[in-house]
């Protein structure tokens, strides 16, 4: 089969579109024919290993990639299944996290996948998984309340573009940080104010909101702290400003410490792809409360070029490589 392999890491140049002897499912596991993969920040950090503490996570390696395979958010056929799984059959359209999506086929835990949402492509549920399940998790953290003041720094970017609708659906004040050409976007995906980082540093204005998800990761705690309700809630997710040895773990680690003597939650959200969570975005993406927002997407050989324009383009919403 043909996938996206990796042997060491690096930049985009040590990614290569290799023939590979198709996996095969252990007892516990799904073998998905992926027809989509979501692109998602996930995959630079495994390209570059970096920041490299992480590197102390089996998911990495230590020296080399523990997985030569890219890629985890997926849609798909499941084209087979171990003789533990009872929970999905072959021809079955799922969605959800694979070991390696930039591939033709992939293997995956039964317990993060889900069966597709209806009126949903392959193509839209691939952009799914990662970042929807990010979002979700990040909000359940301060689930806000009908009024309430939400502030999304990040609002085009893929988990952005999921916590603006999410925190809209729940009926709370949305204000997005983006670029000038998102504007639109983020207004349309539900929220009241946006405001152009470009122009302004939202961190200067007077209004305090009850919840923060920062998806930027480059703002100190102070200057968070002054935009945020007394009682209020911080989360962080990701950290590409953070630098290359600790990236924003750093920054999570003195939110988490200072937290109890200031009154404000400052947290990090550790995502995991879940079932539970997964059937919930299936949920809410076939009542219209979520939609997926989709910048391009790239075939399978051009997969480089997508992680590329991840790196460098500043995508609105998700990119996805078909299969």
């Amino acid at each position: 089969m043909k996938a996206i392999v990796q042997y060491a890491y690096g930049s985009t140049e040590t990614l290569q579109l290799r023939d590979v002897e198709r996996p095969v499912p252990r007892d516990d596991e799904v073998l998905v024919e992926v027809r989509a993969a979501g692109v998602d920040p996930s995959v630079w950090h495994l390209m570059t290993g970096r920041p490299y503490i992480a590197r102390l996570s089996p998911e990495l390696g230590l020296r080399r990639p523990a997985h030569v395979v890219r890629g985890w958010d997926a849609a798909g056929l499941v084209a087979a299944v171990g003789e533990k799984v009872t929970g999905f059959k072959p021809g079955d359209e799922v969605f959800g996290q694979c070991d390696g999506s930039f591939a033709e086929y992939a293997r995956a835990k039964p317990d993060q996948l889900a069966a597709m949402p209806d009126g949903l492509s392959f193509t839209q549920a691939a952009a799914l998984p990662v970042s929807g399940v990010t979002a979700l998790q990040a909000l359940d953290m301060a689930l806000p309340r009908p009024g309430q003041k939400v502030l999304v720094i990040g609002a085009s970017g893929g988990v952005g573009t999921y916590a603006v609708q999410l925190a809209a659906h729940y009926g709370a004040q949305v204000t997005g940080v983006c670029g000038p050409d998102a504007a639109d976007l983020v207004r349309s995906l539900g929220a009241a104010d946006v405001i152009d980082y470009t122009r302004e540093d939202v961190t200067d204005r007077p209004v305090r909101h009850d919840l923060v998800v920062d998806t930027a990761g480059n703002r100190s705690l102070t200057r968070l702290r002054r935009v945020l309700a007394p009682r209020g809630t911080v989360v962080f997710v990701g950290g590409e400003e953070g630098g290359p040895v600790l990236g924003g773990l750093d920054r999570w680690v003195r939110g988490l410490v200072l937290s109890p003597f200031v009154g404000q939650r400052l947290r990090p959200v550790f995502a995991r792809t879940r079932q539970p969570d997964l059937l919930r975005l299936k949920a809410l993406a076939e009542t219209g409360a979520i939609a997926p927002v989709i910048d391009r997407t790239y075939p399978l050989d051009e997969a480089v070029a997508a992680v590329r324009h991840l790196e460098n383009g500043h995508p609105r919403g998700k990119l996805v490589v078909t299969v």
